[in-house]
C-alpha cells in the first residue's frame, strides 16, 4: 500500500506520511518531568497528533526497559 497523508486516527509510522512525533516537543524536558515524577500536559487542538505523540512517547519509555508504559482507550464508542 502507498503511503498517504492520514487525517483520522493516530499515524501509523509504514502507512502514513508524518513528521517525527518526538521532535515536535520538547522530549528531554518530558523525559525530566517522568524521571522526576513531575505532571506534565499535552494541549493542543483537535487532530493535531497528541495522539500519536503520547504513542511514540510510550514507545520511546518502552524502549528504553526502565519502564513499561501501556495505552487504554476509554471512549464510548
Amino acid at each position: 500500500m502507498e503511503r498517504f497523508f492520514n487525517n483520522a486516527g493516530p499515524i501509523i509510522s509504514e502507512d502514513h506520511y508524518h513528521i517525527d512525533m518526538l521532535s515536535r516537543v520538547d522530549w528531554g524536558e518530558i523525559q525530566w518531568l517522568i524521571e522526576n515524577k513531575r505532571y506534565f500536559v499535552l494541549h493542543a487542538p483537535r487532530q493535531t497528533g497528541k495522539t500519536s505523540t503520547l504513542l511514540a512517547m510510550m514507545g520511546a519509555l518502552n524502549a528504553g526497559r526502565r519502564y513499561a508504559c501501556a495505552c487504554a482507550n476509554i471512549e464510548n464508542t
